[in-house]
């Protein structure tokens, strides 16, 4: 696939409509069917204009079927095909397409939050042992299998049932299930289309963390912005929680690979005129689009169970370090959320009911209370939204907001952004000594790669408070607690 000529500067005017929203009218370019809608505020408008992913906000508004606007989260930054914090939903019945670059090539690229019942008192004099503790337990790295491998036969069983299938198993509660996104289960996969070479890939590498941004963290919860909610949620100030941060490995990257080769020829087969070939896609009722989809399905719970596996390591490592079961720790699931999927969803659009394909590239669902695919236990809380930040600053907690609905197809953003390029970050840490830095900082940072901190030092993130103030305002999503790293285990 081709790569767009990417100049330092978006060339697309962005006509300011409220304090965080900004539109790409769909008069810019011939062929946007809608606008395209940016949520950012003053704080973060330089950063957005600061590259060609606004571009990529107008390049989306082109794709049939879409509906209301093209739309962009406020961590939005550069990516393949849609930018990161991409979102749009399509329309079947309209000729509405499928675009394996509106899900990216992590396939449920997501996070999920253990919480626990020891207080930082507790937990700090064993930071530095549990952090070398999960180092050693827990598989980290590009490449790198775990203790879990299983046969092609077992892969497909998993991801016809996602979490489920490990619950039958032992690894994996009740509430496991209950607590993760669509119970750990986006409905009607089909295995059968996952090729032999991504499941050769995806055999040994259930339950590993990989490179890249993936990571396990140690925090505490440092604020509290909102007591009712964060009592619903079994959040306390000073209490420790873990976050875990993941996605479909090899087998979810060959999936993509895999659709992008086989809808190559595909928008010429259905007369679609695209601005960016790496948009490439087919309608979601052609035989092409329900091939991608139904494989897509399959790779998004294999990393449920991912992330699924690799809770149940850090369990057995808390358990280790602290000489008590994980039971009595209260290491049970506050939720697990997708980053990186495309749902049938039903939605409202222009006050009348339907079924969309919602594309979430780098953005979270965020669906607010009294919602039906919410959990019993906070329905009447809004959907929980986990949103990591970078390894020396914070991560939060939110809930679904009131107007995500009406604004955004029930989306909020994903996490803090990039604002340097892995190159330019390792180029800005020459000299300097990242594990150090984050150490003075209090935080215990392990990496399996020479350049892994290097390129995910705090630096090369906006500052996810900032980001967070823009969701919380545009009414996206809610601010609930703010948690504080303490220690990290990086690929």
């Amino acid at each position: 696939m081709s790569t767009p000529n990417r100049s330092p500067q978006s060339s697309v005017p962005l006509e300011r409509i409220d304090d965080c929203t900004w539109r790409i009218p769909k008069s810019t370019r011939p062929g946007m069917l809608v606008d395209g809608l940016i949520f950012a505020d003053d704080n973060l408008i330089d950063l957005v204009r600061s590259d060609r992913a606004a571009d990529q906000v107008a390049n989306v508004a082109h794709l049939p079927g879409i509906q209301t606007a093209s739309l962009a989260m406020p961590d939005i930054h550069w990516g393949y095909g849609f930018c990161i914090g991409g979102v749009c939903a399509t329309d079947p019945a309209a000729g509405g397409v499928i675009s394996p670059g509106g899900v990216g090539y992590d396939i449920n690229c997501g996070v999920r939050l253990l919480r626990t019942n020891l207080t930082l008192d507790e937990a700090r004099p064993t930071i530095q042992r549990l952090v070398d503790q999960l180092m050693r337990d827990v598989p980290v790295g590009v490449g790198q299998g775990g203790r879990y491998v299983y046969s092609a036969d077992e892969l497909r069983a998993m991801m016809a049932a996602g979490v489920c299938w490990l619950a039958d198993r032992g690894l994996a509660t009740a509430d496991d299930v209950a607590c993760t996104e669509a119970e750990g289960r986006i409905p009607d996969p089909e295995p059968a289309l996952v090729g032999d070479r991504a499941l050769a890939r995806g055999a040994d590498q259930c339950g590993t963390v990989g490179a890249g941004n993936h990571f396990i963290e140690v925090q505490v919860v440092d604020r509290v912005a909102d007591e009712a909610a964060a009592a619903a949620f079994g959040l306390h100030a000073g209490q420790i929680c873990v976050l875990i941060h993941s996605g479909s490995r090899g087998l979810g990257y060959q999936v993509c690979d895999d659709a992008l080769k086989d809808l190559r020829d595909t928008p010429r087969k259905y007369g679609i005129e695209l601005p960016d070939r790496q948009l490439v896609c087919a309608p979601l009722e052609s035989p092409e689009g329900r091939r991608y989809l139904g494989a897509m399905r399959a790779a998004a719970n294999y990393a449920f169970c991912n992330r699924q596996l690799l809770a149940w390591q850090v369990r057995e490592v808390f358990a280790r370090v602290f000489g008590r079961s994980w039971e009595s720790l209260g290491m049970t699931l506050l939720y697990d959320v997708a980053h990186n999927i495309a749902k049938v969803e039903r939605h409202a659009v222009g006050g009348v009911e339907k079924d969309v394909c919602v594309h979430r590239k780098g953005a979270t669902r965020a669906f607010p209370a009294g919602h039906h695919d919410i959990p019993d236990a906070y329905r009447h809380v809004g959907q929980p939204v986990i949103i990591p930040g970078d390894m020396g600053r914070a991560s939060w907690v939110l809930r679904g907001g009131p107007r995500s609905m009406e604004r955004s197809f029930g989306t909020t953003c994903h996490g803090a952004g990039r604002c340097l390029s892995r190159t330019a970050a390792t180029k800005a840490s020459k000299g300097r000594d990242i594990a150090r830095e984050l150490e003075r900082a209090g935080v215990i940072a392990r990496s399996r790669s020479r350049d892994g901190l290097a390129e995910e030092q705090p630096a090369a993130y906006k500052h996810v408070d900032l980001v967070v103030e823009v969701v919380h305002r545009a009414g996206l999503s809610s601010k609930v607690a703010r948690l504080r790293p303490l220690g990290v285990i990086k690929g």
